[in-house]
């Protein structure tokens, strides 16, 4: 199993959701987020003043899926997230090593 962990835009969330659901994803879970990679942020203008907002908010979708799905999971979010600018984000992988659902005490694979 692995964890796939997507920081986007956040008017992003709606597409990749129903993008994750057509290839099969259940479930999820939306963070929101602040942070920045290259677009290091960007100035903005109050009151007269001007000032640098280095945090730009983001949302954290993360998905645990079987091995077999992973490409899938991944292609999904793409696809739905890219706008071809800076800021677009990035896609994690990680090793989950045990799932549990609380409520049945099913584990791993049937757990997800």
């Amino acid at each position: 199993m692995k964890k796939i962990e997507a920081v986007i835009k956040p008017f992003k969330l709606d597409e990749v959701r129903e993008a994750l659901s057509e290839v099969g994803v259940t479930g999820l879970t939306v963070t929101e987020v602040k942070g920045f990679g290259r677009q290091k942020g960007h100035t903005e203008l109050y009151r007269g003043a001007e000032y640098v907002v280095d945090f730009l908010p983001k949302i954290k979708v993360e998905v645990v899926v079987a091995d077999e799905s992973v490409d899938a999971a991944i292609e999904a979010i793409v696809k739905a997230s890219r706008t071809g600018k800076i800021g677009d984000g990035k896609i994690f992988v990680m090793n989950v090593e045990q799932v549990v659902r609380i409520r049945t005490g099913e584990t791993n694979e049937a757990a997800i």
